[in-house]
C-alpha cells in the first residue's frame, strides 16, 4: 500500500509502499480490525509527531494520522460487533477496554492506551490497523461523508467533550476561546450550539472571519489589542469559561486572565515539553486568589460518541463548515512540512 512516512524527527516525509498491517504490535491480533482510510485529517499533533515532539515515537520510518474515517477491511476472529464494509471512525485514543478508565466511560485517560500515527503507524496511508476494535471503533452514518467524518477524530471531539461533557456549556455562559484553528473553530460552533455567547481571539483576521461564520459573537484581534483587557470590558469582569485552543505559553496565560472569579478554563491546545521546556505557562496567584477551575482535555472516548454523531445528524452542528482545504496523499508531505511556516485556517483532509 502507499504511505507517507518519514526517517527520523524533521526529515522530509515521503510517499512509498509499504505492507498492508495485519495487526498491532503487542495487541492481540484476533481483536483488531484493519481499516481501509478513506479521509484523514491533517492535524498540528502530526505535524508535532514529524518535529519530534512527541516521545511515543521510536520506531521509523513512521507513519503519522490520528484523524480518520474509513470502512472495515479485514476483522479479527474475536470480533463481534463489526462487519467487513462498515463505515467507520476511531477515537484518536485507543483504550484498552479493561481498566477502571475504559469502563467509566474516560478511555482518553487509559494508562495501556495506544495511539495511532504515534504508538504505532497511523492513518496517512491507504490501510490502518486498530486494537480492540469492538471497544475502540465507532460506525458512522451512510448520511455522513467520509471526509467530515475524518475531521471528528481529535479536534473536534476534543472540543465537544470539553464543552458539552467536562465543562457543560450553558445559554448564560460567555465562552472566550483563544486561537481559531481547527479546535478553536469547533468550540466556537459547540459552544454557539448550548446558546452561549462567544468571544473568539486569534492574529489573523482570515481565521476571526472564519469564527464569525461558524458563530462568534464578538472578534479581537490581539495584534492589534490587549485579549485581557477586552474579554474584561466585553464581559464586565471576565469570562464565564476560557478556551485555549492553541496550546502556547501565551494562549495559556491570557485564557486563565480573562475569566472572572471562580471561572472554568479548559486546556485543549497541546503544550509539548518539546516546544516550551520546563516553562511555567499558568498563572497560579490568578487561579487561586479568583478559585478559577483548570480543566485539561485530551480526546474523547468512543463511548461518547453516539451524543456528538447524534448532534450533527440533527443538524445542531455543522462540521463540514470548518473544512478549508481537500488535498492528496501526494500533496500531504509538503503540507506537513509547511505547518512550520504557516497556520491554515480551518481543517485540511486527505482524501485517498
Amino acid at each position: 500500500m502507499r504511505a507517507l512516512v518519514f526517517d527520523g524527527p524533521q526529515q522530509d516525509p515521503y510517499i512509498t509502499q509499504v505492507a498492508i498491517p495485519t495487526h498491532v504490535a503487542g495487541q492481540d491480533s484476533k481483536a483488531t480490525v484493519v481499516i481501509k482510510v478513506e479521509a484523514t485529517g491533517l492535524c498540528r499533533s502530526d505535524w508535532h509527531a514529524w518535529m519530534g515532539h512527541d516521545d511515543d515515537i521510536t520506531n521509523f520510518p513512521h507513519t503519522p494520522g490520528h484523524e480518520f474515517a474509513g470502512t472495515i477491511h479485514h476483522i479479527g476472529a474475536n470480533v463481534k460487533d463489526l462487519s467487513i464494509g462498515d463505515r467507520v471512525i476511531v477515537p484518536f485514543i485507543c483504550g484498552c477496554g479493561l481498566c477502571s478508565h475504559c469502563t467509566t466511560g474516560n478511555a482518553q485517560v487509559c494508562p495501556n492506551q495506544w495511539q495511532p500515527g504515534f504508538n504505532g503507524p497511523g492513518s496517512f496511508a491507504e490501510f490502518v490497523a486498530i486494537p480492540r476494535a469492538d471497544f475502540n471503533v465507532v460506525k458512522i452514518p451512510d448520511s455522513m461523508t467520509f471526509e467530515v467524518a475524518a475531521s471528528l477524530g481529535c479536534r473536534f471531539a476534543t472540543s465537544y467533550r470539553a464543552l458539552v461533557l467536562v465543562r457543560p456549556i450553558m445559554p448564560t455562559d460567555t465562552v472566550a476561546i483563544f486561537g481559531c484553528g481547527g479546535i478553536g473553530l469547533a468550540a466556537i460552533m459547540i459552544a454557539k450550539s448550548r446558546g452561549a455567547r462567544v468571544i473568539a481571539v486569534d492574529i489573523s483576521q482570515t481565521a476571526l472571519s472564519l469564527a464569525r461564520t461558524v458563530g462568534a459573537d464578538h472578534l479581537i484581534n490581539s495584534q492589534e489589542s490587549d485579549p485581557v483587557e477586552q474579554i474584561r470590558f466585553l464581559t464586565s469582569g471576565g469570562a464565564d469559561v476560557s478556551v485555549d485552543a492553541l496550546g502556547s505559553i501565551v494562549t495559556a496565560q491570557q485564557s486563565v486572565e480573562s475569566l472572572r472569579p471562580q471561572g472554568d478554563h479548559l486546556q485543549i491546545g497541546l503544550l509539548p515539553p518539546g516546544v516550551i521546556g520546563t516553562a511555567g505557562s499558568v498563572p497560579m496567584h490568578t487561579v487561586i486568589s479568583r478559585e478559577l477551575h483548570l480543566h485539561g482535555v485530551h480526546g474523547m472516548s468512543a463511548a461518547h460518541y453516539p451524543l456528538m454523531l447524534s448532534d450533527i445528524a440533527r443538524g445542531v452542528l455543522s462540521p463540514q463548515l470548518l473544512i478549508s482545504e481537500r488535498i492528496s496523499l501526494d500533496q500531504a508531505p509538503k503540507a506537513l512540512m509547511s505547518m512550520s511556516k504557516q497556520r491554515k485556517a480551518g481543517m485540511t483532509v486527505i482524501v485517498l
